[in-house]
């Protein structure tokens, strides 16, 4: 559903808008606003939708003012002379070094300082925002001790649209520091943020258009801001999103394609589905969506008697993804962590979990990628489909279908090079202090490329469908047809990047 500006006289107050259907806003004043109670009212659902403007956020009192009994003990526990990493210490390989009192007053702000040292390419605002707003809700955890105003500028900020500029390469840290010192950067002030084209442009003045005054991290806060995996949680929540959705639409291209291709469907039969639920409910659809008539040979060629198996693999990945984000939003990410009364440090920072299941689902996206290329070269095979060769209305005038599929061929091949473990390859650096990074980052870019990899080579196999149906085979099945239906109905070679680049914006509506 598309919306500019909902009825803003009608308020509302939202604890668990799980149900709520996704929603595409031109301003965030557009958003739905939502009471938040509790942090666990911060579902990835919700997350997701405050990261694509649909929902606006607002905490309650009583939220608060829990969040400042939490922040009240540590001040207190901050009191003497006991060293706290961060505090009144310096960070990394300096944690030997103690600071004074007026060196501790500036020390939270400076952090971002001198850590803010990424650039271009930026995250895009979507991203960006689902980082902060991963870190409020991560900043509302006890352990963290933050201070209710740092959490209410955060939802503030959200709420303007202001959109720190924060890198989205070059974090080569045990965890996130220079993209979080990046975002606090602009929270304070002195950092940068992204206007309307996308472009860096300086903090200060857009605090001021919104009516912001700039943030002081108070003590500890600004250590809290740095630590844990916020960015690689918000980003993971939303490539779930686009996973899902994209796996829901190569299942559909995967059933047009058999119909196509004339394919047996005996590789769905159930009893092939035993102890395998995922893949007994992607069989099911797949029969469901394949239609009428007779197969053309005894057997399929593999790529296709194994696309569903392969399915039921980037499912469970999916899957996989959403339970390491679950995990990420609940446990302790914070070090030195405020717990049982006293300061801790910690590995929450590291972001293990969810490194290894976004590189997990980018392999398994990766797979389909190549099965799609496989399956799009069999559908140029007169001797498969009974159709004319290469998809053309003209074999040997015309093309046809036959350079859209070098084109799926060229990207799965591209493809191959970001399904390399980010977990391996670690380098010393803070002088021997981190001798291991987290590389979360570098994770979350390897799995976005291969969603959209995917994405174009789907796009690619659409066309050849649709090409199909004018040729005098199957019809698009009503699932793809309001993509296919916005496309030429002409069968005659033209620029055909268009229409793959068309239906690559189609795909990635959600």
């Amino acid at each position: 559903m598309k919306i500019t500006r909902p009825d803003a006289a009608l308020p509302m107050t939202v604890t668990r808008p799980d149900a709520a259907l996704p929603m595409t806003v031109t301003h965030p004043d557009a958003a739905l606003p939502m009471t938040v109670t509790r942090p666990d009212d911060l579902t990835p659902a919700v997350l997701a939708r405050v990261a694509r403007g649909t929902v606006r956020l607002a905490l309650s009192d009583d939220l608060l003012a829990g969040v400042r009994e939490t922040r009240a003990l540590v001040t207190a526990a901050l009191a003497g002379d006991r060293p706290v990493y961060g505090v009144n210490t310096g960070m990394g390989a300096l944690a030997g070094v103690r600071l004074d009192a007026a060196a501790q007053e500036r020390h939270q702000n400076t952090l971002m300082a001198g850590r803010s040292v990424g650039s271009a390419p930026w995250l895009d605002a979507t991203a960006a925002r689902a980082l902060l707003a991963v870190r409020l809700r991560t900043l509302l955890h006890p352990a963290a001790g933050a201070s209710p105003e740092l959490c209410r500028h955060l939802a503030a900020l959200l709420g303007a649209g202001v959109t720190p500029a924060i890198p989205a390469r070059g974090s080569g840290a045990a965890g996130e520091i220079i993209p979080l010192a990046h975002a606090g950067a602009a929270l304070i002030g002195i950092g940068q943020v992204l206007d309307a084209d996308g472009r860096a442009t300086d903090a200060g003045p857009a605090l001021d258009a919104a009516g912001l005054r700039p943030y002081s991290f108070g003590p500890k806060e600004g250590v809290a801001f740095l630590e844990g995996v916020p960015g690689l949680t918000g980003l993971a929540i939303l490539a779930a999103e686009d996973a899902r959705t994209l796996i829901a639409r190569v299942t559909a291209v995967v059933a047009a394609e058999h119909a196509v291709a004339r394919a047996t469907p005996d590789p769905w039969h159930p009893a092939f589905g035993a102890g395998d639920p995922e893949l007994r409910t992607i069989m099911a659809d797949l029969e469901a969506a394949r239609g009428e008539g007779p197969p053309g040979a005894l057997q399929a060629p593999v790529s296709f008697r194994v696309s569903a198996p392969a399915l039921a693999v980037a499912t469970r990945a999916a899957a996989g993804l959403e339970a390491a984000v679950d995990r990420a939003l609940t446990c302790v990410t914070d070090s030195p962590a405020f717990l049982d009364g006293r300061f801790v440090g910690s590995a929450g920072f590291a972001g293990t979990d969810l490194v290894a299941a976004a590189g997990t689902l980018a392999t398994a996206l990766a797979h389909l990628a190549e099965l799609g290329a496989s399956r799009l070269h069999r559908l140029l095979d007169p001797l498969v489909t009974g159709l004319p060769r290469q998809l053309s209305d003209a074999p040997g005038v015309h093309a046809g279908m036959v350079a859209v599929h070098k084109r799926a061929a060229g990207t799965a091949h591209r493809l191959r090079r970001f399904t390399g473990a980010a977990l391996i390859g670690p380098m010393e650096t803070s002088a021997g202090q981190e001798d291991v990074q987290s590389f979360g980052f570098e994770a979350a870019e390897c799995l976005a490329e291969t969603l959209d990899g995917l994405r174009e080579i789907v796009a690619c196999e659409l066309l050849a469908v649709h090409q199909a149906a004018l040729l005098g085979g199957p019809a698009v099945p009503p699932e793809l047809s309001g993509m296919t239906e916005r496309l030429p109905a002409a069968t005659a070679d033209r620029p055909f990047g268009r229409d793959v680049e068309r239906l690559i914006g189609m795909l990635a509506e959600r």
